[in-house]
């Protein structure tokens, strides 16, 4: 008869009821007629895995879901670390006792229980998956001896093996791969897989960030042939019948002054009811087709990643450079949004339809926002000469699409983007406040046009879709919120549940004062996540009710994703014939898409951050302007105009006992003396660590 190993063990471990049973105590229970050790002892890790089971220093016990909960260990830190319920989504804060040496994406059964904060606190009882691990770090000499201090895992340094021989030295940038685990961080065993020399370079630190989170500029062999091999440029000409011919409209782009990868143009037409705008987007689904080498390589990527003065593409140039891109005067297949409008600024109709484009001139930011201010300059009218007749209709539909935006209640937040100066030697010389003028402004909301557009096609025809959203803040976010307003001294009508307009109306009673920059950041965190899913469900920081990415396929997957989507319904499919194909991608891409982008968020700010503190480094002993944005039981955190962030840490200040008020204020109970978020304060650089990204000031000297 054969034996259930699966129901044996359940029944045993049952039985025994909150007592554990070691091993070998359940092996002896199990036994019996026609038993056999290896069915029982893969049976065994099959629980583990699937979370049925745990196994700690007690012994095995079966997991009670009331208490236990898989999650999966999103980032760490040298001392704690955060892992995501699979379930709800929710961040659930683990000390690093309690982490079980588990690595990032780590698959982990975590018992939860209140902490002193208001975060869920946990504790992990059993690694279910091991992820593929590897980490940065900094090699460091003791007594002698090269090891390796991890970025982020631990505090403790770490023997490894050097099986590739690599030449390493004392402060070298590593990257180096989990061979065996241990219980305990400092406990895994491990070996170097790379070296980028000195961790004192940022170029050195961004590299092994790319390498260690599985990104890379190096296209496989077998992508880069397809990708060349449908590069070809004379069948655009054998395309043309079959599409809508708009290569007589003045259509044109506006991008950087360096973009090379120019995958979105417009065009503006006045009409009897209001405005025709057009959206051509660069038609990236015909050259990339399901389940080809190019499009699995898409799928992985997910997104481009911008850093510094780089980016890891997610297409090969051949396409993203080359034929995908709308560069001027040249012969381009397009997937165009023709969208009317009325006078109001309403969309009162609008249509997708494959196109053949010719973009008379490639835009730049800058030389339009003079063009839009008066400019006189010849040389600039010449250039745009054949769209110059549509430059006062774009602004006049322009400024009521961002009227529209501010009477509908979105938010307008402020986020400080940086703008990193590198030099011919790969250092970061100078880092400034990015600016936005009125070009970029235009061409946002051209594109939320054409994305709104894009959400209703995919609802008004019933398709399996993948849509941009970002649901209403959670509860406790908005009591966090109410919280800072009043320890702000800001006046708010927040409800029980917050809408776009409270949130933008708390902004406009900040703005042009010393807590604005502060309140955008507090309003910022309050915020959900936005990411991908396959329900429409909206985007509360747009206040849309209608919502999707179709406008960056070059950059985006989930772009090119509806793209291909309702380039069959455009060709024939109907919507049933599109749900049997595209259902199970949507769900996929949604999935892949959301953490991709988490990802590339991730590494832009770490690279950003390793940069900045280059910059910094060369000017130790400094004294800089700043303003506190955020205060903590051992320092402030203070931001320069320049947008590098540094902390103030308590030992850098005047003696005494520090108090912390919920990230608002920090008191010195001693002399009396209080900092709140918001207030100016001039301070001393007096550490960068270019290798940890991080900034350490001291209070500037008294004149």
């Amino acid at each position: 008869m054969k034996l259930d190993y699966r129901k044996i063990i359940y029944s045993k471990l049952k039985k025994a009821g909150k007592k554990p049973l070691t091993f070998k105590e359940l092996l002896r229970s199990c036994r019996g007629k026609g038993f056999e050790f290896e069915k029982f002892t893969k049976a065994v890790d099959k629980m583990k895995k699937n979370g049925e089971i745990i196994e700690d220093k007690f012994g095995i016990r079966l997991v009670d879901p009331k208490k236990f909960v898989k999650c999966e260990v999103v980032r760490l830190n040298k001392t704690y670390g955060f892992v995501k319920n699979l379930d709800t989504d929710e961040e659930i804060f683990v000390v690093g006792k309690y982490l079980k040496g588990a690595m990032p994406h780590d698959i982990v059964l975590v018992r939860t229980f209140k902490g002193e904060g208001a975060c869920t606190e946990g504790e992990v009882m059993s690694i279910v998956e091991e992820n593929f691990a590897k980490f940065t770090g900094e090699l460091v000499s003791e007594f002698g001896v090269l090891k390796i201090v991890p970025d982020m895992l631990s505090k403790y340094a770490m023997t490894f093996e050097n099986p590739m021989r690599l030449e390493l030295h004392e402060g070298d940038k590593v990257v180096a791969q989990v061979t065996k685990r241990g219980n305990r961080h400092s406990e895994h065993v491990c070996e170097i897989v790379s070296s980028y020399g000195s961790s004192m370079k940022a170029s050195a630190c961004a590299m092994s960030v790319l390498e260690v989170n599985g990104l890379t500029p190096v296209f496989p062999s077998e992508v880069i042939f397809e990708a060349r091999k449908v590069s070809d440029y004379s069948r655009i000409k054998e395309e043309i019948p079959n599409r809508l011919d708009l290569r007589d409209k003045p259509i044109f782009t506006i991008d950087g002054a360096d973009t090379k990868d120019i995958d979105d143009a417009i065009s503006v037409e006045r009409t009897k009811t209001g405005y025709l705008l057009g959206v051509h987007i660069a038609d990236v689904s015909h050259y990339v087709q399901p389940k080809s080498q190019l499009d699995n390589e898409a799928f992985k990527r997910g997104t481009s990643v911008y850093y510094a003065n780089r980016v890891i593409p997610m297409l090969p140039k051949e396409l993203s450079n080359g034929i995908c891109s709308l560069n001027p005067n040249e012969d381009r297949l397009a997937f165009s949004c023709l969208c009317e409008l009325d006078k109001q600024g309403n969309i009162t109709d609008y249509k997708f339809a494959k196109t053949v484009i010719r973009s008379r001139v490639k835009g730049v930011y800058s030389e339009i926002n003079s063009l839009l201010a008066g400019s006189d300059d010849a040389e600039l009218k010449e250039k745009y000469a054949e769209v110059s007749d549509q430059l006062p209709i774009i602004k006049e539909l322009a400024d009521i699409l961002y009227k529209n935006k501010k009477n509908r209640g979105c938010p307008e937040l402020e986020t400080s983007e940086s703008k990193l100066i590198i030099n011919d030697e790969d250092i970061c010389v100078g880092v400034e406040r990015r600016t936005r003028g009125r070009s970029e402004e235009i061409i946002e909301d051209f594109m939320l046009v054409a994305n709104e557009c894009a959400a209703r096609f995919g609802m008004d025809n019933n398709l399996p879709f993948v849509y941009r959203i970002h649901e209403e803040p959670s509860d406790e976010k908005l009591e966090s919120l109410r919280e800072a307003l009043v320890k702000l001294n800001v006046q708010y009508k927040l409800g029980e549940k917050a809408c776009p307009g409270d949130m933008s109306e708390i902004l406009k009673a900040a703005k042009g004062t010393d807590i604005d920059l502060i309140m955008n950041n507090i309003v910022l965190r309050s915020m959900s996540k936005a990411r991908y899913s396959t329900e429409p469900v909206g985007h509360f920081g747009l206040a849309l009710e209608d919502y999707a990415h179709f406008t960056s396929p070059i950059r985006r997957y989930p772009d090119l994703t509806i793209h291909r989507i309702m380039s069959a319904f455009l060709s024939g499919s109907s919507a049933e014939e599109c749900a049997t194909k595209f259902n199970k991608f949507v769900y996929a891409s949604a999935d892949q898409s959301t953490k991709t982008e988490l990802t590339a968020m991730q590494v832009e700010r770490s690279c950003e951050d390793c940069y900045k503190a280059e910059y910094m480094n060369a000017h130790i002993g400094e004294e800089f302007d700043g303003t506190v944005v955020s205060a903590v039981e051992f320092g402030l955190f203070i931001a320069l105009p320049n947008t590098c962030e540094g902390l103030l840490h308590t030992d850098n200040m005047p003696d005494g006992e520090y108090v912390c008020d919920d990230m608002v204020s920090l008191k010195n109970l001693t002399n009396g003396m209080e900092y709140r978020v918001g207030d100016p304060i001039r301070v001393k650089v007096i550490n960068a660590n270019v290798n940890s990204g991080k900034i350490d000031f001291a209070l500037a000297d008294e004149d």
